[in-house]
C-alpha cells in the first residue's frame, strides 16, 4: 500500500516553524514519502475543494472556515493548528476613526474561504463590498487608498502601525468577548479516505516536527526566513510566540468546542446547512 502523502502548508511563519523539521527531514518520516508544497492559505483552501485534481492534497493546512465546508471529507489533526487568544485578524483602515457602514465602501479580505472573511461576515454583515485578494496585497492597497478597509492576517498584525494604517477592530478580541472561547483560525486537515493508521503516522510526524522546532528555535528560523513576507527575525519569532501555543501541540476538547462554536455561527450566518456534519478531530483510539 502506498505511503505517499501530498502535503500542503502555508508560507506563514507558524507553519514553516512547525514543519521545518519535517521539510528538512530532521525527524523520522515513519515510512511516509512526503511531497510538500508551500502556498498562501487561500490557494490551499481552493486546492482542497478541487476533488478531481490530479495533484489534490491528502493532508493540508486549511482555514477553519474552509475546513467546516469540507467536514464531510476531512478531519482535523490534533497538532498543527492556529487557535488561541489574541491571534485574530485585524480590521484596518487607511483613515482613522472610521468603520464599515456604506455599501459603496470596499473591504479587502484574504480569500473567500478564510476564517478572516467569515469573521468579517459575522460581525459586519452586508456593510461594504468585499473584494478578495492575496493577503500580502491588503496593506499595500490600503496605503494607496485603493480600498477603504482590509482584514489583515499573518505578520501584518505586528507591522500595521509602521505602515501608517489604523485599527478599526481586532476581530479576534470580539470573538473572544462574545464566545469566551479561543479563536480557531486554521488547522491541518487529512482526507478521511486515507487509512486510519496512515493518518495516525502523519499526526506523529507533525507532532515530532513541532517538538523539534520548539527545542531548536534558531534552527527553524532558516526555513521561516525563506518564505516569510517579513524578514525581521524578531517579527518572525513574535509571530511564532503568538500563534504557536498549547493548542498547536494538542487541540483537545478546548479546540473541539471552539470548532463547534464556529460551526454554529456559520449555520446562523447561512454559510452551512443546519444538517451539515461537524468538523471533528482525528483520533486513532478504537
Amino acid at each position: 500500500m502506498s505511503r505517499a502523502i501530498r502535503l500542503g502548508i502555508s508560507t506563514c511563519p507558524n507553519d514553516t516553524f512547525t514543519f521545518h523539521a519535517l521539510m528538512t527531514k530532521q525527524v523520522d518520516w515513519r515510512g511516509i514519502e512526503f511531497n510538500v508544497e508551500l502556498l498562501d492559505i487561500q490557494t490551499l483552501n481552493e486546492r482542497l475543494f478541487d476533488f478531481e485534481a490530479p495533484n489534490k492534497f491528502d493532508v493540508a493546512k486549511a482555514s477553519f472556515h474552509a475546513a467546516i465546508l469540507l467536514a464531510d471529507r476531512f478531519c482535523v489533526l490534533p497538532t498543527g493548528s492556529a487557535l488561541g487568544f489574541g491571534v485574530g485578524p485585524l480590521l484596518l483602515s487607511s483613515i482613522a476613526n472610521t468603520k464599515p457602514q456604506q455599501a459603496s465602501q470596499i473591504t479587502l479580505c484574504p480569500g473567500s474561504e478564510t476564517t478572516a472573511t467569515l469573521l468579517f461576515r459575522l460581525f459586519y454583515p452586508e456593510t461594504t463590498r468585499i473584494e478578495q485578494v492575496v493577503f500580502s496585497e491588503i496593506m499595500p492597497r490600503l496605503q494607496t487608498q485603493q480600498a477603504d478597509f482590509g482584514v489583515c492576517i499573518h505578520e501584518g498584525r505586528f507591522t500595521w502601525r509602521q505602515q501608517g494604517l489604523h485599527l478599526v477592530e481586532d476581530l479576534g478580541t470580539r470573538w473572544e468577548k462574545e464566545t469566551n472561547s479561543p479563536l480557531p483560525l486554521g488547522g491541518i486537515v487529512a482526507s478521511k479516505s486515507l487509512p486510519q493508521d496512515l493518518i495516525a503516522d502523519v499526526q506523529l510526524v507533525v507532532y515530532d516536527s513541532l517538538k523539534f522546532a520548539l527545542e531548536n528555535r534558531d534552527d527553524a528560523l532558516k526555513t521561516m526566513r525563506a518564505f516569510a513576507q517579513e524578514f525581521d527575525d524578531l517579527v518572525l519569532m513574535q509571530h511564532v510566540d503568538l500563534y504557536v501555543n498549547q493548542w498547536t501541540q494538542e487541540l483537545g476538547s478546548v479546540g473541539q468546542r471552539a470548532l463547534d462554536e464556529l460551526h454554529r455561527r456559520a449555520i446562523n450566518a447561512g454559510v452551512v446547512d443546519i444538517n451539515w456534519p461537524k468538523l471533528m478531530l482525528f483520533s486513532d483510539k478504537k
